[in-house]
This record gives C-alpha cells, structure tokens and sequence, in this order.
C-alpha cells in the first residue's frame, strides 16, 4: 500500500490543468477581466463533444466579422500538414487575402493525417459556416487542433456550427469563451486585447484582439499551436501578410517548449477596416511602420502566454544574444540553448549549470563565421527584479559564482539569460551588434507525465 500511494503521488499534476478544467491559482494573472475588441467582429464557444470525455465544455470556436476581411496567415513548415492547413491555404491563394468572413476553430481532434476523408470534413466545416453567413463561395478558414490519425465526428460538429453561429457576441465574455473552446492541454484560455492609433489618423482609435492556444509541442517553425488575431483597422492584404510575417517570427517564432513542432499550426489575421481611414498599402509609409511596431508586440505579449502554460513548466525564461554579426545567426544560438534539454532541466533543478549554456552555444549550427569567439563571449544571469546581473563567464573568462545569489536568482517564476558575443556596436572585428531574443520554460517531472499517457 505504501508503494501504491507513492506512485500515486508521484502522478499529481501540479503544473498541468485540473480535470474539471479549472484555472489553477497560479494562472489566474493572466486572464483578462475586460478587453477592447475590434468593431464588426463577433465570436462565440460552443460545447461539441468532439472528445467523448469532453461533456460540457466549449470546443468549437466561431469568430466572424459583420464585413468581409483582408486576411493573412502563417502555417507549419511540417510536411505532414493538417487537412486544414490545406484547405485554409487554398481558401486564402484562391480569396488573394480578399473577402474572408470567418474562422472555425475545433478542438480535441486535429484532423491530421486523415486522408481525403479528412480534407472533405475540413472542407465541410468551412462550407457550414460560409452557409450561416448566406455566402456561396468559400470565405471561412479552418482550424483543428487535438489528437493526430482520428477523423473528426464531423456530423456533430456541423450540427452545432448553426448554434454556434446564433451565439455570435461581441462581449468580453463571449471572446474568453470562444478563447477556451481552442484549448486542448493549456490550463487557461490566452486572449489579449489593446487599442492603439496611427500616424495618419492620431485622432481615431483602433483596436487589436488575439486568442492562441497551446501548451506542448511548441518550437518554430511553427508548433503546436492556434492563433487569431482581429482588428478594425483598414490593412491590404499584401501589407498584412508581411506585416503577420514579421511579426509572427519575432514572437510565436521566438518561442519553444519542448522543440517539437506539429501538423496543424496556424496563426492568422483579420482585418476588417471598420474603425476607418486610410487603409495601409506601402511598406515605405509611417501608418506601415507603425502598425509593424503594434502587430510585432502584441505577438510577442500573446505568444509568451503559451509559454508560461508550458506543459509542466516552472519556468518562464527569456533569453537574449546580444551583439551577433546578424540577426539570424543571434537567432539561431538562442534557439538552440532554449530546446537543450540540458540547460531546461538544470533551471528546473535550480541548478546555475552555466556550462550547459555555453555548450548549447558552441554547437549551434548554420551561425556566420566568427560569430562565436570564446575569447568574446559572456554569459550572464538577469534578475527581473531589477538587481545587478549574476556574471557567469566573461570574456570567457569563468567567475566566481555566488552560488547562493545564484539559487535564489533561480528561486523565482521569471529569469532572463543574457549571451554577449562581444561584438559591440561595431566591434574590433568589424561585428555589427545585433539581438535575437527567445523566450522558453524549463522541463519538469510532469511534462514526461502528461505526455506519457497524451491519449488516453
């Protein structure tokens, strides 16, 4: 018995979300008490049971705007991509960007790896809903997120899309609902909002709304993750395309929890322009400028949540290259340390295992030459609170750590880790100084736990 009640224990799920899907306490922070939310767009979450164990909560999320939309979005590089990463593509390159009205979101089956079977129920979903809207061509992305190799019960699921299309709203509620019905392992729904002006219009308020999901397997290109942006104001297609782009590999690009990637990663954008003015067009123009600024920062704000509900995590931690030739080589480095399975199990052990950092560095492939220096390189450890850095190597040069300092820097949710190549602003070796920065969680006893038995 003594045995039994130690394994037991030992399968408690401190990090991971209750089985009544209540908010754990610790999560409570980041759901939003009230929100700002584009004009002319209406949501809604809707019960399924697209899981047969999945009785009363919300997995099927509808968001519509009132007008058509320039829409953009970025999809898994993966090979095995999803039935509705195909038929979204489509719908897109067929639209040009132009006349998109509506999301439909499912959760707790993927529809991945599933055939044409699969690409006909993706297809159906979309054409349900184009159909509430009184539309004949095909104006809904879809997106699915769940279990890989099961066809989805598409029978219910198109039942309840009239229903789900009846609840559109427009209030807060309405949008944390529709937040939660995209969530498979994540412990709280992730949905921001924020206004904000352009230069062309400083007198007219816009408004940016986003929800994500996502919890485990996340690692560009992309992961295992959901995301819809929604804002009012007026965008181009071709500008909100690079502008999504931009911002998207700078932020859910700019994340990892476990270096896995997924088949059915999405993260799209709507824009319906009913706030008015000018709309964006040129990449040259201040209103474009602008907007890339806004768009990049909230990505960056949304994507993060995902990580701190990493699954299991403890640890929310940033790190950042500094003073790299060029961006994409800082990238590349802050990548690797962010899915070294070594550096996120000793920051779970609150371990100030430095060298593992420094390892991650050393074999980071693909980076400029010259780029890593030993006899350049520092590492060091930020605390969030404001107090002086914990210096770990200098110059390549070992400190001498304050091991004390060091746990208790260790002791807390956030840590940043900070890798200067030495290049400087321009550098003795003519280096330039750029920055890449990454954000990523640590691995715990209960990421192996709820990935041990994911399906059943």
């Amino acid at each position: 018995m003594a045995a039994f009640a130690r394994m037991v224990k030992g399968q408690v799920r401190n990090y991971s979300a209750p089985l009544d899907m209540a908010i754990p306490a610790s999560k409570q922070k980041y759901i939003p008490s009230s929100g700002s939310y584009p004009k002319g767009f209406l949501v809604s979450g809707t019960h399924v049971g697209v899981k047969a164990s999945n009785t009363k909560f919300p997995d099927l999320a509808l968001i519509s705007s009132e007008t058509p939309c320039s829409a953009a979005a970025v999809f898994t590089t993966n090979k095995f991509q999803a039935a509705p990463v195909q038929v979204s593509k489509k719908t897109l390159q067929s639209r040009q960007g132009q006349g998109i009205r509506s999301v439909v979101i499912n959760s707790g089956c993927a529809n991945a790896v599933t055939g044409k079977g699969g690409l006909e129920d993706a297809v159906n979903m979309g054409s349900k809903v184009d159909e509430c809207n009184g539309l004949g061509e095909p104006s809904t992305l879809v997106m699915s997120t769940g279990v890989i190799g099961q066809r989805l019960p598409i029978s219910k699921i198109l039942d309840k899309i009239p229903t789900a299309h009846a609840n559109l709203a427009s209030t807060h509620d309405a949008w944390l609902t529709t937040a939660r019905a995209i969530c498979t392992t994540d412990t709280f729904p992730k949905l921001l909002s924020r206004t904000f002006t352009l230069p062309s219009s400083p007198g007219r308020t816009y408004s940016l709304a986003g929800m994500t999901k996502g919890a485990g397997m996340i690692h560009p290109n992309m992961a295992t993750l959901l995301g819809v942006l929604c804002t009012d104001a007026p965008i181009d297609p071709s500008a909100l395309q690079s502008l999504l782009k931009y911002a998207v590999s700078r932020s859910f690009n700019s994340i990892s929890v476990d270096g896995d990637t997924s088949t059915n990663d999405t993260i799209a954008i709507l824009a319906n322009g009913a706030a008015g003015g000018a709309p964006i067009r040129s990449p040259a123009s201040d209103d474009y400028t602008a907007m890339q600024d806004i768009l990049t920062s909230f990505a960056q704000s949304l994507s993060q949540l995902v990580v701190r509900d990493g699954e299991g995590a403890t640890k929310f931690v940033t790190v950042r290259v500094q003073n790299s030739p060029d961006y994409e080589s800082a990238r590349l480095i802050a990548s690797t340390i962010a899915r070294s399975p070594l550096v996120k199990t000793a920051l779970y052990g609150r371990d100030a295992n430095w060298g593992r950092i420094l390892c991650a560095i050393g074999y980071t492939q693909g980076v400029a030459p010259g780029t890593v220096v030993p006899e350049r390189t520092s590492v060091s450890f930020k605390p969030v609170d404001g107090s002086p850095v914990l210096k770990l190597l200098v110059n390549g040069e070992p400190e001498q750590v304050d091991e004390e300092r060091a746990s208790v820097i260790l002791q807390e949710e956030d840590l940043e880790i900070v890798v200067d190549l030495g290049g400087g602003e321009k550098g003795e070796q003519g280096l330039g100084g750029e920055e890449a920065v990454y954000w990523f969680c640590d691995f715990s006893h209960e990421y192996v736990t709820i990935n041990g038995d994911y399906r059943t």
